[in-house]
């Protein structure tokens, strides 16, 4: 039998149960289907640690996003996501404050960012964030 997958996301939840299950219902072609701006910035993590650029760029509003994705940096290890606060100011916009954390070529990285997201035709969308320090 084989050993469930923890989501990448870092949520205590099996991948297919929680990321996975938004990542299947794109690739089956229902869409973008997480509830919250928070569910949408998890999925996003665990498509970059998963290579999942499609759904990344399907995911990214129009407005903003890029025409292509470089694959991932060779060594590129992903460690961990920490939400340190998610918010919705209205039925349509929310913003996701997190900590990523990766290591490449032995030296620790941490992406600091608070997102913003706006919700189209009832599908949530990455539209930009701000760096922080």
């Amino acid at each position: 039998m084989a050993t469930p997958l923890s989501c990448p996301c870092g949520l205590r939840a099996d991948y297919s149960h929680c990321c996975g299950a938004l990542h299947q219902a794109f690739t089956a072609g229902q869409g973008l289907t997480a509830p919250t701006p928070e569910a949408l910035m998890r999925s996003r993590y665990a498509a970059f640690v998963l290579d999942q650029r499609d759904y990344l760029l399907a995911s990214w509003h129009a407005s903003t996003r890029p025409t292509a994705l470089a694959p991932p940096e060779p060594g590129l290890k992903w460690l961990g996501l920490d939400v340190k606060r998610a918010a919705q100011q209205d039925a349509d916009h929310g913003t996701v404050e997190f900590v990523a954390r990766s290591k490449l070529g032995g030296r620790a990285h941490r992406l600091h960012e608070t997102s913003r997201f706006v919700r189209e035709d009832g599908a949530w969308f990455y539209v930009d964030g701000d760096l922080k320090n």
